[in-house]
């Protein structure tokens, strides 16, 4: 019967041996596209677009203020949970007009 620790001593080895293939596998494709890209003459600036992959990231506009304490300054989209300055109060009041 195998135990555990033989178990694992060949775990490592197999690690080892799928980093070693790994390594080579990478070294075989970078070797086949260069010689792709010397064939053909190309630089890397001639893929262009076709390297990037990610796509443009969208902003939000910003939301627009929808109550003001005009005391303090402070204010509110109206969206989220309400702040403390408007607890116990009648949001109406605060409403900013257009």
């Amino acid at each position: 019967m195998t135990t555990y620790q033989e178990y694992q001593a060949k775990i490592a080895e197999l690690q080892k041996q799928a980093e070693l293939a790994r390594r080579n596998e990478i070294a075989e494709a970078k070797e086949r596209i260069a010689s792709i890209m010397r064939e053909h003459n190309l630089t890397l600036a001639d893929l262009g677009p076709a390297v990037k992959s990610a796509k443009p990231v969208k902003t939000r506009a910003p939301v627009p203020m929808k109550y003001r304490d005009d005391a303090t300054g402070q204010t509110w989209t109206g969206r989220g949970r309400a702040p403390k300055w408007l607890e116990g109060r009648n949001k109406e009041d605060f409403l900013i007009k257009q």
